[in-house]
């Protein structure tokens, strides 16, 4: 991989474009991801699954009759867009609402979120679900902290059988949840992932161990052990999956259990074989019913050599949907009947950005400042880039680097064409703004577009910027991103240095100091509140499960901030 792609900012998008040229028979592309070929049946509800790429076959190869109707791909590790989840979901709506479903993954549940509203206010009848069945994330008390993997499919597969039953949007929501409360996931690992264009993989495990309770992003696991054979592995997974049933599932004596070992990039079929021959002989000795048992690569992570197994405890209508019969490109069973009547692709709606409000001279000309304060903070993004990548890996999955060099390109180019046609300083911003959570996806994309659309919408385009108006955009995206995010000083996240650089700049700017003096004041605080993060430890994020290991490290989305608000002074500083 690091000799074939060494770009992996293009990398997302060339792969979904061959894989929708590959597979015509199921899909057609649409901006950001796929769709059925078919299109959806009229009246029948719309399953919209997405993530991050770097996980095939999930999430577009599970995309064809009797399972989702579409799905939306982020860039590597990272989450659609909520504009790429709008158009896929647009594009395959069948008139009977959309049920848009993620890994419980901060990005995601931030674009997806997005995306829900934006769909909801152009009077599309829209759910949305998380699947949380990795047990190693959070306690059994925490479920709606655990991570979605290899769970997905059985998760993503309940809600499109019903779908395809005629069932209406909220029973498919109750259907879909049932499965997610039933279904249980662990895994374990040999060896991390590596990223394309990466030297090294994300992390690696020492010889002779095994690190478990590992994540699909390129996350250690919450531990290691010594390595085990193949039936020692086995009896692992197994064990810790009995250990936890779901509340309706007094033992495994009798139950029935739809059952998955996945692999995880490297550990190919025929070792899979080998570790499921213990695992069903050990389900059987706790009295479980095993139906219809997937083997196989279905939930992956780049090349990490890993398995998990899952497991989904079955009533009659869960068994049911599970051995309906499908047909996606990775996925398929049984026989289906002739497809139901469409109405033919959906036409994506254009979105008309050529045109841009009108704007004062002062506007103008402050727009030519903004434009220089996002050159200076791409600039600073490419020369910390690895720097950025190298701490989120501590704990996390690596990508924060690479989406902010994303986001942050894009929206300087988007600036650019703005300020090109003639747009005032909010216009520049709030333009910089979609580009930015357009292009970046994951949780860093959203929150950045939050605060650049924030002090956009605080400037405008008629008025002469002032301090008290920057001070105020600040001040309002430090709060949008704790009501987007859900995080407060103390968590371990951007949000730590956000906070008392909006509570110092606004605090200065009210005791009458100039706009660049307020600004160096801080930048500085900010940077001190980075730097304090190591010190912390993270209760937000992918980093959560693995708290111990961050100590010592500083939050990636803190320190880049810290670094933005320093590289913006310098351009206040010299247009001043």
């Amino acid at each position: 991989m690091t000799r074939l792609f060494n770009d992996p900012t293009a990398f997302a998008d060339e792969a979904l474009e061959g894989f929708a040229a590959a597979h015509r028979r199921w899909v057609r592309s649409v901006t950001g991801g796929v769709v059925r070929a078919g299109g959806t049946p009229d009246g029948e509800v719309a399953v919209v699954v997405g993530g991050g790429s770097g996980h095939y076959p999930a999430f577009s190869g599970l995309v064809g009759r009797g399972l989702a109707h579409g799905a939306a791909v982020g860039n590597v590790f990272a989450s659609p867009s909520a504009q790429q989840i709008r158009s896929v979901a647009r594009a395959a709506h069948g008139g009977a609402g959309v049920l848009l479903m993620y890994g419980n993954y901060a990005g995601d549940v931030l674009h997806f979120g997005q995306a829900a509203e934006r769909l909801a206010g152009e009077g599309v009848e829209v759910r949305t679900l998380a699947v949380t069945d990795d047990i190693s994330s959070a306690g059994p008390g925490q479920p709606a902290e655990r991570r979605g993997i290899a769970g997905d499919l059985p998760v993503f597969k309940a809600a499109a059988a019903a779908a395809e039953e005629g069932l209406p949007l909220d029973e498919v929501l109750r259907t879909a949840a049932h499965a997610n409360a039933r279904t249980r996931s662990f895994g374990i690992a040999f060896s991390g992932c590596t990223l394309p264009g990466a030297g090294h993989p994300l992390f690696t495990v020492p010889e002779g161990r095994m690190a478990v309770g590992l994540g699909i992003h390129g996350e250690p696991g919450i531990g290691e052990e010594p390595l085990p054979t193949a039936d020692e592995a086995a009896r692992l997974l197994v064990s810790t999956l009995l250990k936890e049933l779901p509340d309706d599932v007094p033992t495994p004596e009798g139950a029935r259990a739809a059952v998955i070992l996945n692999g995880l990039g490297s550990v190919k079929y025929e070792e899979l074989f080998v570790v499921y021959r213990t695992v069903a002989t050990l389900l059987a000795d706790a009295g479980v019913e095993i139906v219809e048992p997937e083997v196989g690569e279905l939930v992956t992570s780049f090349d990490m050599a890993g398995v998990s197994l899952t497991l989904t405890w079955l009533d009659d209508r869960l068994e049911r949907l599970w051995r309906a019969p499908a047909d996606a490109p990775a996925h398929r069973k049984g026989a289906l009947e002739a497809p139901a009547a469409a109405s033919g692709p959906r036409e994506e709606e254009a979105d008309d950005t050529a045109a841009v409000p009108p704007a004062s001279e002062e506007s103008r000309e402050a727009a030519a400042t903004v434009l220089t304060a996002l050159r200076a903070l791409a600039g600073t993004v490419d020369e910390h880039v690895e720097e950025l990548g190298r701490i989120d890996a501590v704990a996390g999955d690596g990508d924060h680097g690479i989406g902010m060099q994303r986001g942050s390109t894009a929206a300087h180019r988007a600036a650019a064409e703005a300020l090109a046609l003639g747009a005032g300083a909010g216009t520049v911003l709030t333009r910089a703004a979609d580009a930015w959570a357009d292009r970046a996806g994951g949780t860093s994309g959203a929150l950045w577009g939050t605060i650049l659309r924030a002090v956009g919408t605080a400037l405008g385009d008629q008025d002469a910027p002032t301090a008290s108006r920057v001070a105020d955009g600040v001040t309002e995206a430090s709060a949008g991103v704790r009501r987007l995010g859900g995080a407060e000083t103390g968590d371990k996240t951007m949000v730590d240095a956000l906070v008392p650089f909006a509570d110092t700049l606004a605090d200065a700017v009210a005791a009458g100091e100039p706009l660049t003096g307020a600004w160096d004041r801080a930048a500085t605080a900010a940077g001190s509140a980075a730097a304090a993060t190591a010190e912390l430890l993270p209760r937000k994020g992918r980093a959560r499960p693995h708290a111990e290991k961050s100590l010592g490290t500083p939050d990636a989305g803190a320190h880049s901030l810290a670094l933005i608000t320093r590289a913006v002074h310098g351009v206040l500083r010299h247009d001043h």
